[in-house]
C-alpha cells in the first residue's frame, strides 16, 4: 500500500518538476526553490485498473501555508505519508494530486496541517467525483 502511495506521489512530483511553465507555485521549505504546478501534472498516470480519474486539484485559500497533506483511504485507520513531502502549499496556491492508492477506492479522508498550528480533517471525500477541493477558513 505504501509503495503504491509513494509511486503516486512521485508521479505528481516528477510531472511538476518536468514543467517549466509558470503557474501556481508549491513552495519548498528552502526559500530559493519552487516547484511549478501546471497542466503537465494532470497527465500523471492513473494507477487503478478501473480507469477512473482520481486526480484532485487541492486549493489552499486559508491565509496560511499548508505544511503537510495526507489522503488515506477511508478503510484505513491511520494516515498515509505526507503527499507534499519536503514542499509546502502556499496560501492562494493549488496543486494537482493523484489520490489513487491502487485499491479502486473513491472515498478518502484528507488531513491538512498549516503554519498556524491548525489541522483540518475532511472525511469521506469522493475523489472519483470531484476535480477540485478547497481549503478555506
Amino acid at each position: 500500500m505504501k509503495v503504491q502511495k509513494t509511486i503516486a506521489r512521485a508521479a505528481v512530483i516528477l510531472a511538476a518538476l518536468a514543467s517549466t511553465a509558470s503557474a501556481a507555485a508549491v513552495t519548498s521549505t528552502a526559500p530559493d526553490r519552487a516547484v511549478a504546478v501546471t497542466a503537465a501534472t494532470a497527465s500523471a498516470p492513473i494507477q487503478s485498473r478501473d480507469g477512473r480519474n482520481r486526480r484532485v486539484r487541492v486549493h489552499n485559500n486559508t491565509g496560511w501555508t499548508m505544511l503537510r497533506f495526507y489522503a488515506s483511504n477511508t478503510s484505513r485507520s491511520d494516515w498515509e505519508e505526507d503527499i507534499l513531502g519536503d514542499d509546502v502549499l502556499a496560501n492562494n496556491a493549488s496543486i494537482v494530486m493523484n489520490i489513487d492508492d491502487g485499491t479502486g477506492a473513491c472515498l478518502f479522508d484528507f488531513k491538512a496541517e498549516f503554519t498556524n498550528g491548525q489541522n483540518l480533517i475532511r472525511n469521506n471525500v469522493n475523489v472519483c467525483e470531484i476535480a477540485d477541493y478547497y481549503y478555506t477558513r
